[in-house]
């Protein structure tokens, strides 16, 4: 993937009160109350960071017409992220976290897998390329995104190096980046991609989030995107 650069689209601090864990189960065994949650982005996407025109709401629902990424207006270090998202026919797209540089995101974030595992395009792919994988490092336990065109609810938290998804209300993938200190091989001893070049022990805990756009000519579609932080 090539190097991308980043636009702001308006800008504006995003201030989510603070949750500690003693307050909220970590992770979440099933998908929590998110009314009083702070949205990642505002309706008009006035605080978010993404190239002009690429992205676009409708009714609530945020999509992209290319493969370029949107990221949240600043870092972000513990927290709890839901949000719903549906995929078209042969979709490849990923929820983005801890990243450190938004013009070069790939080897220098960690990304929850978003894909049309029905395709035979993503379902003969390794497991870590399926919905719900730590891309290329740690398959979800399960498949459990529905069929194209249905909407589907996510929920991934982050606490330090731990990492937690909870897709359609089954916690799928428990993913511990101190482990992962190889930049070539996984624990398993399965190849990683070469473009995931640093080993993810490496990388920080802290960073933007980032919703991947329309990737492998398969558009995306995410609403009801909240986060809540957490103090520790």
């Amino acid at each position: 993937m090539k190097k991308q650069m980043v636009f702001l689209v308006g800008f504006s601090c995003l201030l989510p009160l603070a949750l500690t864990a003693a307050e909220i189960a970590v992770p979440p065994q099933s998908h929590p109350d998110t009314s009083e949650w702070a949205s990642l982005f505002k309706p008009d996407l006035s605080d978010a960071l993404f190239p002009e025109g690429v992205w676009t709401v409708e009714d609530g629902v945020l999509t992209a017409s290319e493969d370029q990424a949107i990221w949240s207006a600043k870092d972000y270090s513990n927290f709890i992220l839901d949000l719903e998202f549906k995929n078209a026919e042969g979709t490849n797209s990923g929820v983005i976290v801890y990243c450190s540089d938004m013009n070069d995101w790939i080897p220098n974030s960690i990304e929850i897998q978003i894909a049309d595992d029905f395709s035979e395009k993503w379902s003969s792919q390794p497991k870590t390329w399926q919905c719900a994988a730590i891309f290329g490092r740690l398959a979800a336990k399960k498949s459990s995104v529905k069929k194209p065109g249905e909407w589907n609810r996510m929920t991934i938290t982050c606490q330090g190096p731990m990492i937690y998804v909870l897709l359609n209300g089954e916690l799928v993938t428990e993913f511990d980046m101190k482990k992962w200190t190889d930049a070539k091989k996984n624990p398993d001893g399965s190849e990683i991609p070469s473009w995931l070049s640093k080993p993810a022990a490496e990388l920080p805990t802290h960073g933007r989030i980032g919703l991947q756009g329309k990737h492998a000519g398969a558009p995306i579609f995410f609403r009801n995107i909240k986060i809540k932080e957490l103090d520790s």
